[in-house]
């Protein structure tokens, strides 16, 4: 099968980057719809108009997010049919459910209900007004639900089966793709992160009122709510890391070693606490992957497969394989799945020709070997191994961050409870900069993900240098700038839309509280 390299490399790009601009409003949109939806309980429970006004405050950057956060959405889901039909025509039977659901259901529960709560006030009663308002953030977080059960598909596909006679994978188990160990994971990890963000957001914003000595009750009020929010949500990531690794470990052992940068697999392996990389290391040179590090004794392998006995697999014994553990090669699997694309190919050849005999030998040889289907389409045995540095640095960055974001909630809360929280100005400035670094913290945490499943589009099955669609390069290249300005445009509005609603803050009439 011939592929224009250009047309793949240009075609990822621009996924890239429209997937990492909307991962810019998604998050702020799954965590403030709760953190607004808590306000308004507060607000109910007790009858005071202050958190009224709180509440329709972070309401407004809410629905400024939620919009756009649509827009660049909408724009992700066509190119699966414009730059990846192949992709989309493989697994589309299977990819297609969720997200069909996700429009369906989701979104419309999100979308009609977001009316009543954004323009229901002095409309509704309370208690309906209230409801509406938890409908959005549920609604908004099942949206998230069933996009993360395709992609989690993507990163262990389950369920299905391959049908010789479409070239199509198609979906057996519904319950089985929905219940994937990787969807439970990657929800409940991505949606908390996602709390982690709009928590920053809210502090980091409350933090630039009290600095300016405005509104300060509103704002300790938020962050009192936020910081709350926030913690146990952090709290809840580190508690999520167990899980998260084992399934990494059991599903895509090669994203493991490179999240870790191992090379050689060992038993009772440990976690790289802090380290450099050699960025002259290859592939079965027998040098030290590592400059400098700080490790943890055992902990991969516990994180990885709850024995601290474990052996962790390393890139080189995924690559020229470890017979010892059961490992095998990728030139070997590389041979098995080029014996699978001859075998498809001869199987609809043979029945093209109306040679039934032919066929049935063609269709006993690429049953044998459908399993390895994906690896028929890649050149070398290092091809199974992703970017390592991009994806170490990227994972300890994330983890990092994230112990970081613990401590901030916790000093902020501590400051709440035992005095004013105004005199402690360094920590509210160190708020107000985090803010930053919970959208790098997402971005990371994407790259891992992502970037950590090379080069494949589907794991172990399809290739993402097969899954584009036959376009010419130019065309995708001229696409993905105009993306680019576009969606810059978007999230500069989206910035001045909000920073004028924060400046304008405290100077609505007596008759909106």
């Amino acid at each position: 099968m011939s592929v224009d390299a250009a047309v793949v490399e240009w075609s990822r790009a621009q996924f890239a980057l429209t997937a990492m601009f909307h991962w810019v409003f998604v998050p702020l949109t799954l965590g403030l719809s709760f953190i607004v939806a808590i306000m308004e309980t507060i607000y109910v429970r007790t009858g005071d108009p202050e958190w009224r006004r709180i509440t329709r405050f972070w309401m407004k950057l809410f629905a400024v997010n939620f919009a756009i956060g649509v827009a660049t959405g909408l724009i992700l889901e066509f190119e699966f049919g414009t730059n990846w039909s192949n992709y989309s025509w493989m697994v589309g039977d299977i990819f297609g459910a969720p997200l069909a659901i996700e429009g369906i259901f989701a979104f419309f529960l999100e979308a009609t209900f977001f009316a009543v709560m954004f323009f229901g006030w002095n409309r509704v009663s309370k208690r309906f007004h209230l409801t509406s308002t938890w409908l959005v953030a549920i609604g908004s977080n099942l949206s998230a639900l069933w996009i993360l059960v395709a992609n989690a598909w993507m990163q262990n596909p389950v369920g299905m089966r391959f049908n010789i006679e479409t070239a199509r994978n198609e979906m057996v188990d519904f319950w089985e793709v929905v219940l994937n160990p990787n969807a439970v994971t990657k929800f409940l990890h991505s949606v908390s992160s996602g709390y982690v963000l709009a928590a920053l957001f809210v502090v980091a914003v409350s933090a630039w009122f009290v600095l300016k000595k405005r509104d300060v009750l509103f704002a300790k009020r938020s962050i009192l709510v936020a910081a709350s929010f926030g913690l146990l949500s952090s709290l809840y990531l580190v508690l999520l890391g167990d899980s998260s690794a084992y399934v990494v470990a059991h599903d895509q052992p090669a994203k493991l070693a490179a999240m870790e940068g191992v090379y050689r697999g060992a038993e009772r392996h440990g976690i790289v606490a802090f380290g450099i990389l050699d960025p002259d290391k290859e592939i079965g040179d027998g040098q030290d992957p590592f400059l400098f590090k700080v490790e943890m004794s055992h902990m991969l392998s516990l994180l990885g497969f709850h024995d601290v006995n474990s052996f962790v697999p390393g890139v080189e014994d995924l690559v020229f394989g470890n017979p010892e553990q059961g490992i095998e090669s990728a030139a070997s699997k590389i041979a098995k799945g080029r014996v699978a694309v001859d075998a498809l190919a001869a199987y609809h050849a043979a029945r093209k020709r109306g040679d039934p005999a032919a066929a049935e030998l063609a269709k006993g040889d690429f049953e044998a070997h459908a399993s390895y289907l994906g690896y028929g389409y890649l050149d070398r045995p290092e091809d199974i191994i992703p970017p390592i540095a991009l994806t170490f640095y990227s994972f300890h960055i994330m983890v990092a961050l994230g112990f970081w974001f613990i401590l901030l909630f916790l000093v902020l809360l501590w400051f709440h409870m035992t005095g004013d929280i105004a005199a402690h100005t360094n920590w509210l400035r160190l708020a107000l900069w985090s803010l930053p670094l919970g959208y790098l913290a997402e971005q990371t945490g994407w790259i891992v993900a992502e970037v950590g499943r090379q080069p494949w589009a589907i794991q172990d099955m399809l290739p993402v240098g097969v899954a584009t669609s036959d376009l010419d390069a130019a065309s995708v290249s001229v696409t993905f700038w105009l993306f680019l300005v576009l969606f810059t445009a978007l999230l500069i509005a989206e910035v001045r839309i909000m920073l004028g609603q924060i400046r304008r803050h405290g100077e609505e009439e007596a008759s909106h509280v």
